[in-house]
C-alpha cells in the first residue's frame, strides 16, 4: 500500500461515515488527508491529523473523530492497527502484506516512481546561469547551474512545464572591450584599459586569426568587430560545451542582442507608456516603478537617447510574457539582490501580479578550499576546472544539499574521497550496493518471478519500505519550496536505511539453504531501493553507478 493509496483509503473511510450519518459532513467538504511518517517508528508506519482539520467543522472533539475513524480503520482490508495519539492523531500500521506491495508499486512504476502533479498546470520559464559570453564558467556560476538545473528536473517531475532559458548577454560596451582585447593579443598589442585579461583571450584570438589570418589588415573597428563575433561565437560553444558536461541543458538560448536589432527595446517602452507607467523628465525617460514599492524610478532611456539595461530587462520580461509563460523564474547571484523589486515592479507595470506570474531566487556564493585560481583565465577558478579535479557527480551533489541561501566552501579533497563519510560517495554506495546483490542474487537463483509481501515482516524490512514510502511526497515538497537539497538530504537517509537493511535482511541463502519466498521478496525490496535512489539522483543530476 503506498502513502497515497493509504491516504484514499482514509478518504473513503471518511465518506462512509459520512455516509452513515456518523459525521456531520458534506462529502464535498471532505479533503485528502496528508499522511506522513511518524517522528518515532515504534508509533506506527503513518500518521495523520485528518481528525484535527474536520473535527470543528463536524462539530465534535478531534480525538472523538480521531476514535471513530480509527475503529473504521481497523477493519479495512491492510490496516494492523490504527491507534489515536494525543489531542487527535492518528497513528496507522500496515500489515506486511499490505506494506510490503509498495516494493512490487515501486519496480513496476520504475522511472516514473516519485512523479507527481502538485504543480500540474503550471507553465514556467526559468532563467538560470546567464554569464557574460566574454570569459569561461567560473565558480560564482556554478551554484546555480547545480541548483537551476535541479530545479528544472524537481519542477517536472511535479506536472509543471518548464523551459530552462539562458540570456545570452551579447549586447553593449563589454562586447567591443572583449572584441578589442581579442584583437590585441591577436596583433601583439596591449590590451586596451578595462579590457579582458588571462590566457584564455590568448586561446581565443589564436583561433580567430586562424579562420581570419586578414585580422591585422582590417580597418580597425572592422578588426575589432570580426574579433568580437568570431570570438563569441568560440567562447559560446566554449560555455555550452562545459555546461553539457557538467549535466546541464537548456532549451533556449535566449539573445540581448536581438531584443536591441528586432525593436523589441522601444517596443517595450512604448507598450510600458500606453500603460501609463512611463514618464519623461530631464530629457530621458522613466518607468514609475516607486508605484510598485521599488526604492527610485528607473531610468528605461537616457537623455542621449541611448536605453538603459534596465530597458532591456524589461523587454525581456515582456518576450517572455509574450511567448506564453505566466510564471518566470530568475535564479540571481548574491550581488543582485537589488534586482528583486526592480524586476517584480516590471511585473507590475507590465500588468502581472509580482506575488504570483514572478518569482526571484538569490543564492549565496561559493568559495572553494585548496583550489588554484586559473592561470588561463585570470584570478578566477574556471568551472572545467572543477569538474576535471573534483569531478561532475561530488560538485553537483554537494551544491544540491544545501540551501540556496546559506553560504558555502566546496572542500575538493574531502569530495573526491572515496569513504563513507562522503555524503555523495555514501548515496552513490548505496545504489552500486543494491546492484551488487541483485547481481549475487542471480548467480543464487533468487529471481522476482514470484512476490510474497507478507514475508517482509522483519522490523528492518518495515523501516525500508516507510522510507522509500515517502519519496513521492519529498519531490513535491521539494518542488512547492524550489529546494533540491530536501531530496538530496533525503537521499542520504534512504541510504542509511538501506546499509542497515542489508545488515539484517538477506537475499541470497547461506550455503545450501533453499531460495524462499523471503528471499525473493526481499529481492523485490531491493530493487525498490535500486530504483528510488536512481530517481532522486537523476533529479539532481547526478549518476546512479552499477559498481563502485
Amino acid at each position: 500500500m503506498t502513502p497515497a493509496e493509504l491516504a484514499a483509503l482514509i478518504r473513503s473511510v471518511l465518506l462512509d461515515a459520512v455516509d452513515a450519518g456518523d459525521v456531520a459532513l458534506a462529502a464535498g467538504d471532505v479533503p485528502e488527508p496528508r499522511v506522513e511518517r511518524p517522528r518515532q517508528r515504534e508509533h506506527g508506519d503513518w500518521a495523520t491529523n485528518v481528525a484535527m482539520q474536520l473535527a470543528k467543522p463536524a462539530g465534535t472533539s478531534p480525538r472523538a473523530l480521531a476514535e471513530l475513524l480509527a475503529a473504521r480503520l481497523t477493519a479495512a482490508p491492510g490496516i494492523a492497527s490504527a491507534e489515536v495519539a494525543g489531542p487527535g492523531f492518528l497513528n496507522i500500521r500496515l500489515e506486511a502484506g499490505a506494506a510490503g506491495e509498495l516494493a512490487r508499486a515501486i519496480v513496476e512504476a520504475g522511472p516514473g516512481y516519485g512523479r507527481n502533479d502538485a504543480l500540474a498546470g503550471q507553465v514556467i520559464n526559468m532563467e538560470f546561469v546567464s554569464a557574460n559570453p566574454t570569459g569561461p564558467l567560473h565558480i560564482g556560476h556554478t551554484r546555480w547551474a547545480a541548483l537551476g538545473d535541479a530545479l528544472v528536473r524537481l519542477l517536472r517531475a511535479s506536472g509543471a512545464e518548464v523551459t530552462p532559458e539562458y540570456y545570452i548577454n551579447d549586447a553593449g560596451a563589454q562586447m567591443d572591450k572583449f572584441g578589442a582585447s581579442i584583437l590585441a593579443r591577436a596583433t601583439g598589442t596591449e590590451v586596451p584599459e578595462g579590457g579582458y585579461q588571462g590566457e584564455y583571450v590568448g586561446e581565443l584570438a589564436t583561433r580567430v586569426l586562424a579562420e581570419r589570418p586578414d585580422l591585422a589588415d582590417l580597418p580597425h573597428d572592422e578588426a575589432v568587430a570580426a574579433a568580437r563575433e568570431l570570438g563569441y561565437r568560440l567562447q559560446m560553444a566554449e560555455i555550452e560545451e562545459t555546461l553539457a558536461h557538467f549535466n546541464v541543458h537548456f532549451d533556449v538560448w535566449f539573445s540581448e542582442r536581438e531584443l536591441h536589432e528586432g525593436g523589441a527595446v522601444e517596443q517595450a517602452v512604448a507598450r510600458l507608456r500606453e500603460q501609463g507607467h512611463v514618464y519623461d523628465e530631464g530629457g530621458a525617460v522613466w518607468l514609475r516603478t516607486t508605484d510598485f514599492s521599488d526604492d527610485k524610478d528607473r531610468v528605461l532611456v537616457r537623455a542621449d537617447g541611448t536605453p538603459t539595461y534596465f530597458a532591456a530587462d524589461a523587454a525581456y520580461y515582456l518576450s517572455k510574457k509574450d511567448r506564453g509563460f505566466p510564471g518566470k523564474i530568475y535564479l540571481l547571484g548574491a550581488d543582485h539582490h537589488g534586482y528583486v523589486n526592480r524586476l517584480k515592479a516590471i511585473a507590475s507595470c507590465a500588468g502581472d501580479d509580482p506575488e504570483a506570474n514572478i518569482e526571484v531566487l538569490i543564492g549565496q556564493l561559493v568559495s572553494v578550499a585548496g583550489a588554484r585560481m586559473s592561470k588561463r583565465a585570470g584570478n578566477i577558478i574556471e568551472l572545467r576546472d572543477l569538474i576535471e579535479w573534483i569531478g561532475t557527480d561530488p560538485v553537483r551533489y554537494t551544491l544540491a544539499r544545501f540551501p540556496a541561501d546559506s553560504p558555502l566552501t566546496l572542500e575538493g579533497e574531502k569530495l573526491r574521497e572515496q569513504n563513507l563519510d562522503n555524503p555523495v560517495y555514501y548515496v552513490q554506495y548505496a545504489h552500486a550496493r543494491t546492484r551488487n546483490v541483485a547481481r549475487n542474487a542471480a548467480d543464487h537463483g533468487v529471481t522476482r518471478d514470484d512476490f510474497d509481501p507478507a514475508t517482509l515482516d522483519h522490523e528492518a524490512d518495515a523501516t525500508l519500505l516507510g522510507a522509500l514510502g515517502e519519496f513521492p511526497g519529498v519531490v513535491a515538497h521539494a518542488a512547492r519550496l524550489r529546494e533540491p537539497h530536501r531530496v538530496a538530504r533525503y537521499l542520504e537517509q534512504l541510504a542509511a536505511a538501506y546499509h542497515a537493511w542489508y545488515g539484517q535482511c538477506r537475499v541470497t541463502p547461506r550455503g545450501e539453504e533453499p531460495v524462499e519466498a523471503s528471499h525473493r521478496a526481499r529481492l523485490w525490496l531491493n530493487d525498490a531501493t535500486t530504483q528510488v535512489l536512481a530517481n532522486g539522483l537523476a533529479l539532481l543530476g547526478v549518476g546512479a553507478p552499477e559498481r563502485m
